[in-house]
């Protein structure tokens, strides 16, 4: 077991992976994705939405649509999208679009 204070974070470096226009869609697909994948698992926790977080009584505010959430909710799982995405990109994975509807 590491030692309290000692672990040092080494997330892959991806300062240099710059994501295309092509990709917004999908960094926006991915937040909504996460948000419904943690609401899914609060759910079947038996959390249940509520005007704020009581862990004691298992509410959250959060748990709603994401159309519904706070800008700065949304914000905080695009930037987890995002990352997710560079970190692939970064690690010499391809991202190819779904074929078209022609």
């Amino acid at each position: 077991m590491t030692e309290p204070g000692a672990w040092e974070p080494k997330p892959v470096d991806t300062s240099g992976v710059r994501l295309g226009p092509d990709l917004l869609a999908l960094v926006e697909r991915l937040a909504e994705n996460a948000h419904d994948h943690w609401g899914m698992r609060r759910l079947a926790e038996g959390w249940r939405p509520g005007p704020s977080r009581d862990d004691a009584l298992r509410t959250h505010p959060l748990l709603v649509p994401y159309a519904d959430l706070p800008e700065s909710e949304k914000d905080y799982d695009r930037e987890l999208a995002v990352e997710t995405i560079k970190v692939v990109l970064g690690l010499g994975y391809r991202i190819v679009g779904p074929p078209s509807q022609e």
